[in-house]
């Protein structure tokens, strides 16, 4: 089999990509200097903003492809600390997608729906960027350094993910169902949009993507929902009706970071290849961490 390299072994995608690919890929990943180990996955320890690390790694495995999973992807701390998320953001996207064109490794990197301002949804790959947030900004330069240095690199940007996840990363759904199972009061917002997909079914089409299509793609769920019905629906599924949930807007909640409204993605494009992306109770109903006990 083919080798695949995915750095970000250690977060959530990353180790739903990780987990996924195994089936048709020898598959070998990038993670923290303290990350526990992965089964089935060949894992290496680095830090991604040092160059000479990585591309050390890089020419030991050899791999066929990269997916860059790899990101500061929480939008209030890239909002109070723009030097250093860009460093993991930006700059060392660059460098491994120089790396990568270089040497003719395909390369995947994962952007973000958060691109868009949420003024004009659904949005389509045809549609301009136009990011309110640092990070938000910093996923733009880093889409077109890629695509500019490698034209034949894959961008795929992500929706809001859900899901199981490894030790050390988890998904937005897991605070959430210990909150709604201790009885505590889960404020959720009832103005903001999004296109959830399983973290499963977004690995599925990046790795579809991988063996299909270059520039950019969007991979989102098939419903547009609020924070608020997607927790209604979660509650639902795990059973515990009594929970707690008290709707909110995103005004009423100061954070660093400003919240578009609606990122809906369009993922017609992905579809139109072969991704087939669940309904969100299905998807829901398939994972383990809503199995309340």
């Amino acid at each position: 089999m083919k080798k695949l390299f995915v750095t970000g072994a250690s977060g959530f995608l990353g180790w739903n990509l990780c987990r996924t690919a195994q089936r048709r890929w020898n598959v070998y990943g990038l993670a923290r200097r303290n990350q526990n180990p992965i089964e089935g996955v060949d894992l290496r320890r680095a830090d991604l903003t040092r160059l000479n690390e990585i591309k050390e790694i890089v020419q030991q495995i050899r791999p066929d492809a990269i997916i860059h999973a790899a990101a500061e992807s929480n939008p209030n701390f890239c909002q109070l600390n723009p030097v250093v998320s860009r460093a993991i953001n930006v700059e060392a996207t660059v460098n491994l997608a120089s790396l990568c064109a270089d040497m003719r490794i395909a390369f995947v990197f994962i952007s973000s729906d958060l691109v868009f301002d949420g003024l004009k949804p659904p949005y389509t790959e045809k549609d301009d960027p136009c990011p309110i947030s640092v990070y938000g900004e910093q996923k733009v330069e880093a889409e077109r350094a890629v695509l500019h240095i490698y034209p034949q690199a894959l961008v795929c940007r992500t929706a809001l993910m859900f899901g199981n996840a490894g030790q050390g990363a988890a998904s937005f759904i897991q605070p959430w169902i210990n909150s709604m199972k201790d009885g505590r009061q889960l404020d959720l917002f009832s103005d903001e949009y999004r296109t959830p997909v399983s973290a499963v079914n977004a690995a599925q089409g990046i790795l579809l993507a991988l063996s299909k299509t270059n520039g950019i793609l969007h991979i989102g769920g098939p419903e547009r929902i609020s924070r608020l019905d997607f927790g209604q629906l979660l509650r639902d599924v795990i059973g515990l009706h009594n929970a707690r949930l008290r709707p909110c807007g995103r005004q009423s909640i100061e954070m660093p970071a400003p919240r578009p409204e609606d990122v809906s993605l369009d993922s017609s494009r992905a579809i139109a290849l072969g991704f087939k992306p669940g309904s969100l109770r299905n998807e829901l109903e398939r994972l383990d961490c809503t199995k309340v006990k």
